[in-house]
Order: C-alpha cells, then structure tokens, then sequence
C-alpha cells in the first residue's frame, strides 16, 4: 500500500498542476494515506534521502514535509530507527500509570488494589525494620538479580503459585513491567516480532513501540488465544518471543483453561519460540491451572508481582528464567538501574515471610469477589465479562455506541474507564468494549455510582446525562 501511495504521490508532484509548495502537497498527500488506513500504524517510511530521490525533490523539501506530519502526530521519527507512521489513539486510550486525581471523577481506568490494608500493615512494619539483621544493608549495593536473601523470598512466593522456582533462577525488579522491558530487551533485537492477543495488555505494545519490536497480533476466542491461529502465526512471522496473560487476562479477564494451556504450550514448544508468561493476577483467583512456565521451563520467562494483589506502590516484582537466561536478564537489570531498591526487597520480603503479603492476597481477593456481586447486578441486560475475583471486567457494546465515544460519555458524566481500542493491536479491528476497572474506586459506595452511571449509558444509547447525585 505504502509503494502504491508513493507511485501515486510522484505522478502528482510531477504534473505541477497545484499552487501549494511541494512540501505542502506531500505531507498532505502522505496524511490523507495514513489517515485512509493506506499506510498502517507501525509502517516504517523510506529514509529521507531515498524518499528525495524516489520523488525527484530535494532533501529540504522531505524535512519540512515530516515535520508537518509529525507536528500533527500522525508519524514518529526515533534517531536511529527510522520514521514510522504512529497509532492513531483517542486520549481516552492513551497509555496512563497513574489515576486521575479530578475532582467529580471516579476514575476506573487503572488496575489497582481494592483496599488500604497495605498501608495498615506496612505502617506495623516499618518501626520494625532497623531491628531486622538485613537491614544493615540497605546502604550498600546489591547484586544486580537482587539481595540473596530477597530472591529466597521470592522463589518462595513463586512456588506456592505453582512453579518449582530456585532462588538462582530468580530475578527481581521494579514491577512486571520493568520485568518486561528486561525480557524484551535481554531476548529480542529490533526489527524482531513478538505475538501477543490481538486485544492485549497495553504495555506490551508501548515497549514493542520503544524497542523497534515487530507487534503482531493473534486471534482470539472466548477461551484465549487460538491454538491453530497461534500456529499460522508462527509459521509466517518467524516470532522470537510470545506474549501471554494466562490469568485473568488484561482486559478481556480470560484465565486460559487446562486444555488450552496445553494445546498453546504444544504449539511454542513446537514452534521452537520463547514465551514470556505474565502471570501478575494470578494470585487473586481461587483456583487455577499451573503456569505455562511448568509446561515449557526451558522456554519462559515468567513474570509476576505484589502490585495487583498486594499494593503497586512497593514497586516489587519477580522474573523466572531458564538457566540459560538468567546472566542475560541480570545484565539487562545492571545497565537498566543497577539493582532494585533493597528497601523494598526487605519490606516485600518481611511481608512474605510472616504471611502478611498471603493475608493481603486474601483481603483483596474477598473486596473483589464483593464488587464482582455489585457488577453482575448493575450489568444485568448486558454483554460483561469477568470472573469471581477478577480486578476487572470488560463490556461488549450496543451497536449504537462506538468505544471512543461511550468513554467521552461515561468521562462527561464523571466515570473514566478505557475503550477496547487502547488494547488493540490492530486498531481497524479494535472491538467495540471498554474495561471497568472494579478494585480502582475507592469505596464500595462510589463503584455503585459508576456503575450504575457505566450501566445507564450503556442501556440507553448516546444521549447527554448528568452525573446521578444519588
């Protein structure tokens, strides 16, 4: 498509029939193909000497053209990796870390914790610290997988999720995400694919962006990725790494089943790939099937952390890695920031022997079965799923809304929530659906005023509301 716009583009700038200057003409000329949907999001543009050449102007005129189309933010231009045509996303959609602090706005747009029993337990704890033989160290640096002592703990907390985890395989860092941006960078070199759901976890897709990684999305059902799609993929994408939630998938909150554990793992181990498992919600369900990491131990990197089932603020998460990987991932970690903070290793570690970090899995994992109550009947009538304790739903729309602007709606009326587009890897098939984010208002009272603002709009269609008082 990109070659067919440019043969277009040449043939215009040559008939000399327009009184715009040429730059003009090819950064309009570009817009309206990317705008069209003719060059995709993640297109990577020629270099501006080549595009000079191929369109016989000069090297001035290609300059001024890209950054008319970059001031409107319809390319990104990165010193060393090209010029690629940008996600075309709402702000509703953009990728956020934090909650909105608007007054009037309960905003159910971040996945974190239902309750503060964190912060009860951590202010006990803190005056204990000093009295703790680690806490000598907290002054000193530590190596960079983590203090020994930490990646005990750690490997402790992974085998009561079902792993046979050693503290050798251990590596701890700032949260899943940094775990993430480890793996990819450790594994994967630009221009690498990496698959992932086509309606993914957002983080995947802003990283792939950064690392010049080739994001490629695989069909879905209502059980999880497609074995068979995930195969095809394989086969014609060549992919160095595979991206799963296999638990309480974010957003479509799907926990992959035993039998698609195993058909996925069948297919990964055929296909000779790595995958990488993020497994951070896995703490908060009842019951589950054992990781895929126990399926292919040789081939996944496994990352989980305390930010959803225990409290985001402690910036502590865990990696498993094969042997093999191990000295790759802590050298990811050294050139990244060292090592992790030992203050929160000590604090997370404490929390995990004394079983305070268990007890906090069980407070937030009952708040969330009680709000689940809450959704199933504010919802009734509509397309929602979940599941007992999952932090989040997600919300197939009536045909007379379109995602984007039910988020404008619900955010006009006082409620944020982020439409299916923000997790789409391919936006011309984004579905049309929003993620509620249940553990993210702060009481009971005002999720039941959401929800009953999310449930109003959705039953009755684009109409002006006001915010319900009651």
């Amino acid at each position: 498509m990109l070659e067919a716009l440019l043969s277009a583009t040449e043939t215009d700038l040559g008939s000399g029939n327009r009184s715009e200057p040429l730059y003009e003409q090819l950064a309009n000329s570009l817009a309206e193909g990317i705008r069209s949907g003719q060059i995709a999001p993640g297109d990577r543009l020629p270099p501006h000497r080549e595009l000079a050449s191929r369109l016989n102007v000069n090297i001035t005129t290609i300059t001024r053209a890209m950054a008319k189309l970059q001031e409107e933010q319809l390319i990104e231009t990165r010193p060393g990796r090209g010029t690629r045509v940008a996600a075309h996303r709402s702000k509703e959609s953009q990728f956020q870390s934090a909650p909105r602090n608007e007054p009037g706005t309960i905003d159910l747009s971040v996945n974190r914790p239902a309750t503060d029993a964190y912060n009860h337990v951590l202010a006990a704890l803190l005056p204990e610290l000093s009295k703790d033989p680690r806490f000598d160290s907290m002054k000193d640096y530590h190596p960079s997988e983590g203090p020994a002592w930490a990646r005990e703990a750690a490997a402790f907390w992974l085998r009561q999720q079902g792993l046979s985890a050693t503290a050798s395989q251990v590596i701890m860092c700032d949260g899943a995400q940094h775990g993430l941006a480890l793996s990819l960078r450790a594994i994967a070199e630009p221009g690498d694919t990496v698959l992932a759901d086509n309606v993914t976890y957002q983080g995947i897709a802003a990283l792939c962006r950064i690392l010049d990684l080739n994001l490629v999305g695989v069909h879905t059902d209502d059980r999880g990725m497609d074995p068979q799609a995930l195969r095809q993929a394989c086969r014609e994408h060549m992919p160095r790494v595979v991206f799963l939630v296999s638990s309480i998938q974010n957003p479509t909150a799907i926990t992959l089943d035993e039998e698609r554990r195993d058909e996925l793992a069948a297919v990964i181990e055929e296909a000779g790939v790595l995958l990488i498992e993020d497994d951070v919600y896995r703490p908060l369900l009842d019951d589950s099937p054992a990781p895929l990491a126990r399926r292919l131990p040789e081939q996944t990197l496994y990352l989980t952390s305390l930010s959803k089932c225990v409290a985001p603020g402690l910036r502590i998460g865990f990696m498993l890695a094969p042997p093999n990987l191990v000295s790759d991932m802590s050298t990811s970690l050294r050139v990244d920031c060292w090592s992790i903070s030992p203050l929160s290793a000590l604090v997370a570690t404490r929390l995990i022997e004394s079983g305070k970090a268990r007890d906090l899995v069980v407070v937030q994992r009952e708040e969330l079965r009680a709000r689940q109550a809450m959704l199933q009947q504010a919802m009734a009538g509509l397309d929602v799923r979940s599941s007992a304790t999952a932090p989040h739903a997600w919300l197939t729309l009536p045909d007379v809304w379109r995602d984007a602007n039910f988020c404008q709606n619900c955010l006009a009326n006082g409620v944020a929530v982020l439409p299916g587009s923000a997790f789409s890897i391919d936006l011309a098939r984004a579905p049309n659906a929003v993620r509620i984010n249940l553990s993210a208002a702060p009481t009971r009272e005002q999720l039941a005023r959401a929800l009953k603002v999310i449930a109003r709009l959705a039953s009755s269609g684009p109409v002006p509301h006001s915010m319900d008082p009651s």
